[in-house]
């Protein structure tokens, strides 16, 4: 069932400290202010503050009661206020609301702004501003790093991805350079760091900077090579459905901060159940990373093992029974609850994805990534959108014919955009801007398959190989890039070949076998030839900014052999479950471990949603 480790695997290093490390700061940060007070917390900061510092840890360290930032009057009565918040401007007045109408009922408190994961400078001007930066004390909570799994750590800035690669606002990108950092003053150094796309450059070299204002310690490594990957390298993947397990439990239930709400359909209950989903839990762990036509059949044959497991009091004697009792019931039972919410939740996902026409879906998503049946994806992409079956959905699908044939006809654009607007309202037209500005849904351009051929044809020229001429005028035009990616990096495996997805034979397992991820296959390729020599027209293709860097290492060398083989993957602008399961086949199969750093866990609903503008 399960893909077994190489047995040379190395050990992962341990991020409990990283939560340690952020609790203990914000205690200290809450003493600041001595005595009873009440917290506000942003709503989005509340389930990463649950995994560091729980209601009773906060409690402790005085803090009286809770409270949601809900932008409007607050009903507090304490006399001390603390505010824990993003560096969000609208937040920011909102809080100099609450003290200006404090100060003009004459009431007197403290009030103590804690910015996470840091302040910037325009929340001094706002609290400027408004005339209330005396009366406030800031601190920042340099909280980077939610470890959400022994190999997956978050950010959780799912506004990174928005913020920087539409808005152009490169804030964040010093967050993700002291994350890095953090990670590289705890586990490093690292001997090889390597990269592709512009915000990973730019973090790369924001770390370095902070690297060298501090002071340098030898230590023995634990991390050994480092990839950094923007999000934009690779839309093709998070745009696909995901078919693993733990890929679809997010698209179905939505994951977050690792933990997942089971409502009444999966506990077969009045009460939902709120699960943290990691490698603690048996079950789980076993089936997270497979193909869903296989978890049933798993879960059948765990269901008999655990009904024998049970079997086994018949004809115990009272000793017997005295040690099953206290040594292995209590784990029985734990494992029986988590088996039957994993089967109630396959049996959610398969009501829901039948509903939804799941696989005639995954064909016309495995056909456009092949470049197969083009009209028939587009008639069924009108339907989808005719029949208002999923406005997220529709988009997704739209994105992804457009990635996959480099920008759609103009006659074709026009249509599917009138159609999409007919359907889902003109408000939408913010959106189709925003995904032309990313390049996700773009119209062909006239003479732009000419400029690409005829830049192809003159290189063939120069190598002196005037009798391919006429292959290229035949088969250059309207060649895109992720076609040709496709082709140089073998993504989409042929499809006359017999898939077995009970035993994968590699990453395309993730899809159906119908795809490798393009950024899973960069990391392979440049880890196998241990740099970007041989990859120059991959990179061209990509639009560049690759780099890779050796480490000046102070570690012990015998520490350094299985160091290496510990590799950190960053992924700025969010990552899927299905490229972290991708990336622990890969590590399997290699001899490496992998560890996930991602500003955000995203999926094609996430990614679309981002990039809605329907407010005209």
């Amino acid at each position: 069932m399960a893909h077994s480790a190489r047995r040379d695997s190395p050990e992962l290093p341990d991020f409990s400290l990283l939560k340690r490390l952020a609790r203990d700061q914000l205690i200290y940060l809450l003493e600041q202010l001595p005595g009873k007070k009440d917290l506000f917390i942003e709503a989005d900061l509340m389930s990463p503050l649950d995994r560091i510092a729980n209601v009773s840890t906060l409690k402790q360290h005085e803090v009286d009661k809770l409270y949601k930032v809900e932008h409007k009057p607050i009903v507090s009565t304490s006399d001390q206020l603390c505010f824990l918040i993003r560096p969000r401007i609208q937040t920011v007045k909102w809080i100099c609301d609450v003290a200006n109408a404090d100060k003009a009922a004459g009431k007197f408190r403290r009030y103590k702004l804690i910015f996470t994961p840091q302040k910037f400078y325009a929340c001094d001007a706002v609290l400027e501003e408004q005339g209330i930066i005396g009366d406030v004390t800031t601190d920042e909570w340099a909280f980077y790093l939610l470890p959400l799994d022994d190999d997956i750590i978050s950010l959780e800035l799912p506004e990174f991805f928005r913020d920087n690669f539409l808005a152009g606002d490169q804030r964040w990108v010093r967050t993700a350079g002291s994350a890095l950092h953090l990670l590289h003053s705890l586990y490093g150094p690292f001997s090889k760091v390597y990269g592709i796309g512009r915000c990973s450059k730019m973090a790369y070299e924001s770390w370095r900077e902070q690297v060298e204002e501090g002071e340098q310690k030898a230590r023995q490594a634990e991390i050994g090579n480092v990839f950094l990957i923007d999000r934009d390298v690779d839309y093709v993947t998070p745009l696909c459905s995901q078919v693993v397990y733990e890929g679809l439990v997010d698209d179905i239930f939505r994951i977050k901060c690792g933990c997942v709400e089971f409502g009444a359909d999966v506990t077969s209950s009045d009460k939902s159940v709120k699960v943290m989903l990691n490698s603690q839990d048996k079950v789980f762990s076993e089936i997270r990373n497979e193909h869903f036509s296989n978890v049933f059949g798993f879960l059948s044959q765990k269901a008999r093992n655990l009904q024998t497991a049970y079997d086994k009091r018949r004809g115990m004697d009272i000793k017997q029974m005295k040690t099953f009792v206290s040594e292995e019931l209590k784990g029985l039972k734990q494992e029986h609850r988590l088996l039957s919410l994993h089967i109630g939740a396959c049996e959610s996902i398969m009501k829901k994805k039948t509903k939804q026409d799941f696989q005639e879906l995954l064909k016309t998503e495995h056909s456009l990534l092949e470049g197969f049946e083009t009209r028939e994806c587009i008639s069924y992409i009108e339907e989808h959108i005719n029949r208002q079956v999923s406005m997220i959905e529709s988009l997704r699908l739209l994105c992804l014919l457009s990635i996959t044939e480099n920008g759609l006809l103009p006659k074709d654009y026009r249509s599917l955009k009138a159609q999409y607007l007919q359907s889902y309202g003109v408000d939408h037209l913010l959106t189709f801007s925003n995904l032309r500005q990313l390049g996700l849904l773009v119209e062909q351009q006239p003479g732009e398959t000419l400029t690409v051929m005829e830049s192809k044809v003159g290189k063939l020229v120069n190598d002196k190989a005037a009798g391919k001429l006429t292959d290229a005028f035949s088969s250059l035009a309207k060649k895109s890039n992720f076609r040709a990616l496709s082709r140089k990096l073998n993504l989409v495996p042929k499809s006359d070949e017999e898939y077995d997805l009970r035993v994968p034979r590699d990453m395309a397992y993730i899809f159906s076998g119908a795809y490798v991820p393009l950024s899973c296959k960069l990391i392979e390729q440049v880890l196998e030839r241990d740099g970007w020599s041989g990859l120059e027209e991959v990179t061209r293709l990509l639009n560049g900014h690759e780099f890779a860097v050796t480490g000046n290492n102070g570690a012990d060398l015998r520490a350094k052999s299985d160091a290496k083989r510990i590799v950190l993957v960053m992924f700025l602008g969010g990552c899927t479950f299905s490229e972290i399961s991708a990336l622990r086949f890969l590590g399997k199969e290699k001899g490496y471990k992998f560890i996930v750093v991602a500003t955000s866990i995203t999926n094609s609903s996430r990614l679309m949603e981002a990039l809605l503008d329907n407010h005209v």
